[in-house]
């Protein structure tokens, strides 16, 4: 199963049942299923708690629990719904081709935040940190 190759029916439902392989679920299938999530559950708190939960699940049963980053979730969740506020999309394939800057993560948030620094932080991967830069 390759996400690339999975529609965004297939995806949300690997992700959720934790069909994928770690290796498989990477940035650009992360901002996919954030965007389905977003889209979804329309209320942008209640999408966001789902997603945070599905990817936490995902993490554990992958063995991998620690690798879970709560500012890096919450950040790129508002990036991805503000984005959607500005046009339609009818899939998530046509969304990353009108916003391919969400592809580039490190690009992107370091806009906002020293991502090194943000990366290494256990505090901000337990809690969301706000930014510490105007974008």
């Amino acid at each position: 199963m390759v996400p690339n190759e999975l529609g965004d029916d297939a995806l949300v439902l690997a992700l959720e049942a934790a069909e994928l392989e770690n290796g498989q679920f990477r940035h650009r299938e992360h901002v996919r299923a954030a965007y389905l999530y977003l889209a979804r559950h329309g209320d942008f708190a209640e999408a966001a708690g789902r997603f945070r939960r599905v990817l936490r699940r995902f993490a554990a049963a992958h063995g991998a629990a620690e690798r879970y980053h709560e500012t890096v979730t919450w950040a790129y969740l508002a990036l991805i719904n503000e984005r959607m506020c500005r046009a339609s999309c009818d899939s998530s394939s046509e969304f990353l081709r009108r916003y391919p800057e969400l592809l580039d993560g490190s690009a992107l948030l370091s806009r906002y935040y020293d991502v090194d620094a943000l990366v290494r932080s256990s505090h901000a991967r337990q809690v969301f940190v706000l930014p510490e830069r105007q974008g």
